[in-house]
């Protein structure tokens, strides 16, 4: 069967063979995994594919520290998923981050608050999602090692201050300052453009508790709402921040599955974190090599949809956000 890869799956593997940075590698790895179709003309490639980044997991794990990333940038993944938050200075990230995670970053009415990432971990549900407060953006003054952390990550909230006239403003320079660094934010899944990166981005209007948000708000809507999701939030008042919550992982489109041994009780505690649309071979690979490798069928309970509790079903079955799925495999 042929593998029939997708133009994004041939540009990631491009850019792995060029690059000589393992972080790097390692990302466009996990990147393409993610992309692979997943059928019996991948499966032997896409082994290979894990063998490689297992490989290079391992690189970087004994990697001293001199070689690691830029002090303050060398974040480790955590949780079901990485958010970025990026904006003018003075947009309110910093008391975005605050409200929404255990984060204590500095909030002060001066520009340049943050001077390098601040990381909270957002609780929704029984999962964690991990959000990352930036250096700002201004016309003046990117980051150097910003970049490579909005690549990496899974999600972009780009902030922007409807308490202030100069809300537009704000997205327009920092929209190019992106571009110069050769990423485009869209409201899609990530992409590869030429040589663009293409980011699934949000559009986050703070501030609306204050005079005049309301007609910014009408404006930016009217020029962003066709090319990103817009949420209104208020940190002041508090207002749209649990909505804001469950909108992010209804965004990320990732899905939770949990896992059950033959005889056992379900392991409600810590869900396997995959994208929607994700197959049981999908999470068999992420639990274990030799689930992968042996997988035979599996059972599934909590689908509610298309098959009833405890119905066994193929390593092609498409699971759904919380299914509890026990694993069969050949002796």
């Amino acid at each position: 069967m042929p593998a029939n890869l997708p133009p994004q799956y041939i540009a990631l593997k491009r850019q792995f063979e060029l690059s000589r940075d393992t972080d790097e590698k390692i990302e466009l790895l996990e990147e393409m995994i993610s992309i692979m179709p997943k059928h019996k003309g991948t499966n032997k490639l896409l082994g290979e594919v894990r063998s490689k980044l297992a490989r290079l997991r391992k690189e970087a794990l004994s990697k001293p520290s001199k070689h690691k990333r830029h002090d303050g940038y060398n974040i480790v993944r955590q949780g079901a998923a990485q958010v970025v938050l990026i904006g003018f200075p003075n947009v309110g990230k910093s008391s975005i981050l605050n409200s929404l995670t255990n984060a204590e970053a500095e909030v002060a009415p001066y520009p340049f608050t943050t001077g390098k990432p601040v990381i909270g971990m957002m609780p929704y549900e029984d999962i964690s999602i991990q959000l990352i407060d930036t250096p700002p953006i201004s016309e003046d003054f990117v980051d150097t090692h910003l970049p490579e952390l909005v690549r990496r990550a899974d999600l972009i909230l780009l902030i922007a201050d409807i308490g202030n006239d100069d809300a537009l403003e704000q997205i327009e320079i920092v929209m190019p300052k992106l571009l110069e660094s050769r990423i485009k934010l869209i409201s899609g899944e990530d992409q590869y453009e030429d040589e663009y990166i293409c980011k699934k981005t949000v559009l986050i209007a703070n501030k609306e508790d204050m005079e005049g948000s309301q007609e910014r708000l009408e404006i930016l809507k009217e020029l962003y709402s066709q090319r990103f999701p817009i949420f209104t939030i208020s940190t002041e008042t508090g207002k749209g921040l649990e909505d804001l919550k469950s909108q992010i992982f209804e965004i990320l489109n990732i899905i939770r599955i949990y896992t059950k041994a033959v005889g056992k009780k379900a392991d409600l505690i810590d869900p396997v974190i995959l994208k929607r649309g994700s197959t049981v071979l999908d999470a068999a690979a992420e639990i274990h090599k030799e689930f992968f490798e042996k997988l035979k069928f599996a059972k599934i309970w909590g689908d509610g949809k298309n098959v009833y509790d405890g119905q066994q079903v193929s390593r092609d079955h498409e699971l759904e956000d919380r299914n509890i799925v026990e694993f069969h495999i050949a002796d």
